[in-house]
């Protein structure tokens, strides 16, 4: 779904104007995160990232709600994987591609997809040195730094931007307000990485397989939500299994003006996509999750080899011989000794996708493999100058801009480069990986009270490697400007006390409106127009000559002034009763517990040492 010309972005101090010309500004290594692409056909092993496959015989309705299945009827999801000895493998695929891995080491530089790194081409600039400075983090943000060194001018700008597609950002009907910004002014950042097993290319169906599925409607097989904290220390990504089962709210494609009804009952995340375009796989993600999305970045089979290429071999560890294919011919083909090799190309979307083999099989091992994989490629990118060749820098920006697709806010490179500016800030010691806590239904999965708690921390700006915790409390500072007389001050109280699993606690917001008039607050009144869900009781006011006035509306009732939040949102003071008080008319500010829960198996993009588990019946 290509869209028109994309609007100009803010300028920030990343060195590139919007004409494609260079400031004077010296880069330093740009952090990002490599979006691996769509999962789950019944190919070789699904997409390449935190999601099981669609199996064999799966069919998806016209509005893309329909469950996946095996070819014998049986349902396809999060199953356990035989061994390679002939025993039944829930949710195969039909065979993929058998190609070898090996312990190859990098070639000198690595090569990019297609072609000699340094073949072809006139040369697109000077300064090598600087060049591969910038270049030195994710590969989804990587191609978008080249353009900062590659010095060939407006033209090609101009060219590369025509390569970069587009889509609406939200195509649902709510939206989830923005972050409060912190007393620096900052706000975070959350970008949904989604990969699409779309085979809508010869090049996609190759890498893809399942002819079956050809000209179907793509998956959202890849979910991963990047949280960038407000203050750029540190950053945490929450991966989605694909069958995590949600329901999908309304959306209307803005192409055609098509209206997808909301999903009556649960269905699996990843046919969001098929609901007029990843904006609805945003909807998605903002109505379970209550974070507000500021940007996506899709990217498809071809996009993730050419990049991975570019990069020039990432290293990875099996604690055994792993040979991913069954003895029917399934799995994703990956071939590699025990030990750490070094993978790139078409072996590293092998890895990517890799299910049959890794620990039980699941889509939750397959995540795992993701988030090592993504890890050690940031620690590579930083610690080697893998991209030297002018031609390499010109064929790798060729080939990411073509394989994304973004939304109006990221749709120019130098919007691309402004957004690696700011993820380039955080060193991978403050980098954490993590996978949604779930469990299973039947084949599926569904997200747990653990899972609320991480999107809890991550609405709430909390660094999931629990290094914040040391920080200095700032939200309890009493308000300078003073406050108006309680029978003065105007409150509106709201009822946010639903939550996913309870319905709203009748009277809530009539009841605390009650309680401000006895003391003295003669203006309150009981808002029950609308429907909202907070996870604690806010004060919230929408401008600083209110402050003091939600302070002392919050002080009446012994509610924390940390609860107390600015927000453009509201017009006036607003008191929202949340899910911590369902019951009763005294407060009590629940113990808070910002520890991320261990179901999420988080881990840190520093170590090193990580080793994925092979099952026995996939060694060789």
């Amino acid at each position: 779904m290509r869209r028109g010309a994309g609007r100009t972005g803010e300028v920030t101090q990343s060195g590139v104007r919007e004409d494609g010309t260079r400031q004077g500004v010296r880069h330093e290594p740009v952090p990002g995160e490599e979006t691996s692409t769509g999962t789950g056909a019944p190919d070789g092993e699904g997409t390449p990232t935190a999601g099981a496959e669609r199996s064999v015989g799966e069919g998806t309705s016209a509005a893309g709600n329909a469950q996946a299945s095996d070819g014998d009827g049986t349902p396809a999801g999060n199953e356990k994987s035989s061994g390679g000895d002939g025993t039944p493998a829930e949710n195969a695929k039909s065979p993929g591609d058998d190609t070898p891995a090996g312990n190859a080491k990098p070639s000198g530089g690595g090569g990019v997809a297609g072609g000699a790194g340094d073949g072809g081409g006139r040369r697109c600039g000077s300064r090598p040195r600087r060049r591969r400075r910038a270049l030195k983090w994710s590969a989804v943000v990587l191609a978008v730094l080249i353009l900062g060194t590659a010095g060939t001018g407006y033209l090609y700008y101009r060219h590369l931007n025509g390569n970069i597609k587009k889509d609406a950002l939200n195509l649902g009907d709510n939206k989830v307000a923005a972050p409060t910004p912190n007393a620096a002014g900052q706000t975070p950042l959350n970008i949904l990485l989604i990969g699409s097993d779309a085979r809508d290319t010869e090049e996609n169906q190759k890498l893809g397989g399942a002819r079956e599925t050809f000209g179907g409607p793509p998956l959202a097989d890849v979910q991963m939500l990047l949280h960038l904290s407000a203050d750029r220390t540190n950053m945490s990504v929450i991966s989605m299994p694909r069958d995590t089962l949600v329901k999908i709210p309304k959306c209307t494609d803005p192409d055609d003006g098509k209206v997808y009804p909301a999903t009556q009952g649960r269905t699996m995340t990843n046919q969001s996509l098929g609901h007029g375009g990843p904006g609805c796989t945003v909807a998605t993600w903002q109505e379970l999750t209550g974070i507000h999305i500021d940007h996506f970045v899709m990217v498809d089979f071809a996009g993730v080899v050419s990049m991975a290429d570019a990069v020039g071999g990432v290293p990875v560890c099996v604690d055994a011989n792993i040979h991913s294919r069954t003895s029917d011919g399934k799995g994703s083909g990956l071939k590699l000794e025990k030990g750490t090799s070094y993978i790139q190309g078409e072996q590293a979307l092998q890895w990517l996708r890799t299910r049959y083999g890794f620990e039980d099989g699941s889509d939750l091992a397959r995540a795992k493999a993701q988030h090592m994989y993504m890890n050690a490629m940031v620690r590579q990118l930083r610690d080697n100058a893998t991209l030297s060749s002018p031609n390499q820098l010109r064929r790798l920006a060729e080939e990411a801009t073509r394989a994304l697709t973004v939304d109006p806010g990221l749709d120019t490179v130098k919007k691309l480069y402004d957004l690696s500016d700011e993820l380039r800030k955080v060193e991978p010691e403050r980098i954490t990986m993590t996978t949604m806590p779930n469990r299973y239904v039947g084949a599926r999965v569904e997200p747990t009270e653990d899972a609320e708690q991480l999107f809890r921390l991550v609405r709430e700006d909390i660094a999931l490697d629990g290094k914040d915790r040391t920080k200095k409390k700032t939200g309890e500072k009493a308000s300078a400007d003073p406050a108006a007389a309680d029978d003065e001050i105007a409150v509106q109280v709201r009822n946010g006390t639903r939550t996913d699993t309870l319905a709203p606690a009748g009277g809530r917001a009539s009841t605390v409106a009650g309680l401000l008039k006895e003391e003295g607050f003669t203006q309150a009144v009981a808002d029950t127009d609308g429907s909202w869900s907070e996870d604690r009781t806010l004060v919230r006011y929408p401008s600083a000559d209110l402050e003091g006035d939600a302070q002392r509306v919050a002080e009446a009732l012994r509610i924390p002034l940390s609860s107390v939040q600015r927000s453009t949102d509201v017009s006036g003071v607003t008191l929202v009763v949340g899910a911590d008080w369902r019951t009763g008319t005294d407060y009590k500010a629940p113990q808070r517990n910002d520890e991320t829960p261990k179901s999420a198996e988080a881990l840190n993009g520093a170590d090193d040492k990580a080793c994925m588990h092979v099952n026995p019946g996939f060694t060789w």
